[in-house]
């Protein structure tokens, strides 16, 4: 297993540090990133740095994506110089992009017709679980690729195989309304709490080990009081995710009220232009709306 040749495309906030523990791992990991200078990283510890998708599909037994968004996807995988293009038969593809289940069903099928295996495997755990090597994949495909694939995985945290093609998108994109409504309830129990007149550091010592504790309240619940928004995942990528979600919710009939205004509360955000910074600032909404302004505070952006 620790011959097989991996390809890797996106070398962002997520997708750097992620590559990084394959090569670091002694995979031979050829990359490509639009700008490939954010490529240096890797090619000092080994990685090679090509110049097309089509040459890294070349050099590669397994190609991850780690992009911004379905149409970068759909144009690294099939657009002229993909990685299609590239690919031997037998090779295996994992889109780990926060995409549209839609366009995974779609690369699953022409792998089929191509003898292709892909996989759509999003994540959760933000930039630090990606750092730590501890994210959380939620795979979508055939049991027996991820079960080849476990090896490279485990050297960036765990998988869950959730179902058939498109089922690690669909299982993102209710990961995000969660986590989205977490952060919500959280900021919201924040601001009642300090224009209250409590103290906010209290309040998270006093509910965390109640049923108002969380994950999201361990990880964002301080950040938001010392209105730290440096991202772990940008705000404008939650503002995707859940228009994504909303739209797959009309396909399926679906009526999600809170998913909505949820959506909304972080447009608001982007439309202030606050959408490079991380979600946990969708409590600037809740202070806009409960006149609270960023006067008020000193924002920690560096």
């Amino acid at each position: 297993m620790s011959k097989l040749r991996v390809g890797w495309i996106g070398t962002g906030l997520m997708g750097m540090p992620m590559c990084m523990h394959l090569v670091r791992a002694g995979y031979p990991v050829t990359v490509f990133n639009r700008t490939r200078a954010k490529t240096q990283p890797l090619c000092d510890e080994g990685a090679v740095s090509v110049a097309s998708p089509l040459e890294v599909a070349q050099a590669a037994d397994v190609v991850f994506t780690m992009l911004t968004n379905a149409s970068d996807v759909r144009q690294v995988m099939l657009g002229p110089g993909g990685v299609f293009e590239g690919l031997r038969p037998g090779a295996i593809t994992v889109d780990s992009t926060s995409s549209e289940p839609s366009l995974a069903r779609e690369l699953f099928q022409i792998g089929i017709s191509k003898g292709i295996h892909c996989v759509d495997a999003p994540v959760s755990g933000g930039d630090v679980g990606a750092q730590e090597g501890s994210l959380a994949f939620m795979a979508g495909g055939n049991a027996d690729t991820i079960k080849v694939l476990e090896p490279l995985f485990k050297c960036m945290g765990k998988v869950t195989h959730v179902g058939p093609a498109g089922a690690g998108q669909i299982c993102k994109l209710a990961n995000q309304i969660t986590v989205a409504a977490n952060l919500t309830g959280l900021s919201e129990g924040l601001i009642y709490a300090e224009k209250a007149g409590l103290n906010p550091n209290l309040f998270l010592k006093a509910v965390s080990g109640g049923a108002a504790g969380s994950k999201v309240m361990d990880i964002f619940g301080a950040k938001i009081v010392q209105r730290d928004f440096l991202p772990g995942g940008f705000a404008e990528n939650m503002v995707k995710d859940l228009g994504t979600a909303i739209k797959e919710a009309q396909n399926m009939g679906g009526c999600f009220p809170g998913l909505a205004l949820t959506q909304q509360l972080f447009l608001s955000l982007v439309a202030h232009g606050d959408g490079r910074l991380g979600g946990q600032a969708v409590c600037l909404s809740l202070q806009r709306l409960n006149n609270i302004t960023s006067s008020d505070t000193e924002l920690k952006m560096q």
